[in-house]
């Protein structure tokens, strides 16, 4: 139930349902450990709605639909699956929903994997470490924003130049959100507002290529990609998994409001209006840029476009200009994904200090010296560079997002199965101590037995499917690298979480006789306060 002593504001939505506070999520501490004073909640329903589309849409519209296309075969597959990967997103969307409204705090994933998954103690949030610490996210974007600011200026891609660029690109977005909160938002925001128009304005001129507008020589190929839809279908599972792949990649970030709600103005009402619009909004926009493309440029100029289809598209409606301009313009998508995503993943590593989880947890805790959790941003910054400078040439881009894209299908495993435990607890109650927190799981928002196990079995597929072998050496989407390198690396980053457990949570309490407990301490001038495990001697 609600803390006796929390005041709520009677047009608040949370105070109709039960919202699951720290002594039902099964730590020991107080409902304060998870807000902050109203000096930090900046982030209302329009920063929310921008924090998701920000991370939604950074290059991947822009960026995969040529590899998408080459994957499928034919328009009509691809658009297909782009419907495919909108309905999980969607679903993914409400599962997030719901977690997010009943544990309204920082986080995301790691507060609801912790809330059903008590047993053994401390083992997910061990394996959660592991999966936050070792991936940087924020790399594929700086080298797609390094590839097109490249491409814009006319000057040759090469494997140094394209990522010494993305590296100021990573650079300066940890810089801005260590030293400025606010307006890294703000101009999260307006980089928002520019994905919006460059997509809209992308839609229009894909209406006007159908009508036959179009700036391709004669002589040359014109598009006829609708002539038959299907033509051209490949019947590989393999492509059809690695295509995907690459949509989920362009719709990861539904879920990235979720990581800031101790931030958030109104937590509930706020997450209720923001997640649902920004899904809607992606899908759709995605669907119609997709056909845009479709409209305006030929079956072999998709298939050797690369990365750089969107400017492609340009050149073809508006001339070799209007191609120098839009890589602008996807440059700046890419770098306000950048901004978004170590936003969000600065703040996971900083709830795991604030757990007393990593070694220093009071560095990773603390917002000093600019009001902004620095530490946990400039571990995201040092992983994402690393990440992005060591793959072989050719590689970097596909290897970062599948490593991207794979554990997270993991994580929404267990995430879904999860939800469906808790459903099912519901008119089967447990009657184990440890678990009889979940037997009052009532949140603000549901999003259902249908919709999670959809959910549930779309992961599964994108979990267990990559170990399908494609068909011939040329149809690996790797140059260099085997087919199966991500879901290796990703088993073995869970591992070293798992390992880290063994250690932290099992091994060293035995050979040092004590047991961890979590205390919550409160520091004078810091505004949250923060866990701290105790060795308790053994008696």
């Amino acid at each position: 139930m609600s803390s006796p002593d929390r005041k709520v504001d009677p047009r608040d939505p949370q105070r109709h349902h039960t919202i699951i506070d720290d002594d039902e999520f099964g730590d020991a501490g107080s409902d304060a450990l998870f807000h902050t004073t109203e000096s930090r909640r900046n982030i209302g329903v329009t920063s929310a709605i921008f924090l998701i589309l920000n991370r939604m849409v950074g290059t991947g519209i822009f960026a995969t639909p040529s590899g998408i296309f080459k994957l499928t075969g034919s328009a009509g597959l691809s658009l297909f699956l782009w419907l495919v990967g909108t309905l999980i997103a969607a679903a993914g969307m409400a599962v997030f929903l719901e977690f997010g409204t009943a544990l309204p705090r920082n986080g995301g994933e790691k507060n609801y994997l912790e809330f059903v998954y008590r047993k053994p103690k401390f083992l997910v949030t061990g394996l959660y470490t592991g999966y936050a610490i070792l991936l940087g996210w924020a790399g594929s974007n700086s080298v797609v924003f390094g590839e097109y600011i490249l491409h814009a200026a006319d000057v040759e891609v090469t494997r140094w130049n394209m990522r010494g660029v993305g590296l100021a690109c990573i650079t300066s977005a940890f810089l801005i959100h260590a030293t400025a909160v606010k307006w890294g938002l703000r101009l999260q925001n307006l980089l928002g507002s520019i994905k919006i128009f460059i997509l809209l304005f992308i839609i229009c001129s894909g209406f006007a290529a159908l009508g036959g507008h179009l700036k391709i020589p004669e002589g040359e190929p014109r598009p006829k990609n609708f002539t038959n839809a299907f033509a051209g279908t490949t019947g590989s599972a393999y492509g059809v998994i690695m295509a995907i792949y690459n949509i989920i990649w362009s719709f990861i970030g539904y879920s990235n409001a979720n990581y800031a709600m101790s931030e958030m103005k109104n937590p509930v009402r706020t997450l209720k209006i923001a997640g649902p619009s920004a899904v809607f909004l992606v899908g759709v926009l995605y669907m119609l840029a997709n056909i845009a493309y479709f409209a305006a440029v030929p079956r072999e100029e998709i298939l050797n476009s690369g990365r750089i289809l969107a400017a492609t598209f340009f050149r073809n409606v508006y001339g070799a200009k209007a191609e120098k301009a839009m890589s602008v313009f996807v440059a700046l998508s890419a770098y306000g994904n950048v901004l978004s995503v170590i936003f969000s993943q600065g703040r996971i590593v900083q709830e795991l200090g604030r757990e007393g989880i990593l070694p220093f947890s009071k560095l990773w805790a603390s917002n000093k010296p600019f009001n902004a959790p620095a530490a946990g941003l400039f571990e995201h910054y040092i992983v994402a560079v690393i990440i992005m400078l060591a793959p072989p040439p050719g590689d970097a881009y596909n290897f970062i997002l599948n490593l991207i894209a794979y554990p997270l299908s993991v994580i929404n495993v267990f995430v879904a199965l999860g939800l469906l435990y808790l459903y099912y607890l519901q008119h089967h109650p447990t009657t184990d101590p440890a678990l009889a927190p979940l037997n009052k799981w009532n949140p603000p928002f549901r999003a259902g037995w249908f919709v999670a196990g959809f959910f549930l079995l779309s992961n599964l597929y994108l979990v267990i499917a990559p170990y399908i072998p494609p068909p011939t050496a040329d149809d690996n989407v790797y140059a260099s690298l085997p087919y199966w390198i991500h879901c290796v690396v990703t088993w073995g980053i869970f591992g070293v979480g798992g390992v880290y457990w063994v250690f932290w949570a099992k091994l060293l309490p035995w050979w040092g006789g004590y047991r961890l407990e979590k205390h919550v301490e409160q520091e004078d001038g810091v505004e949250w306060p923060r866990n701290r495990f105790i060795k308790v001697k053994n008696t």
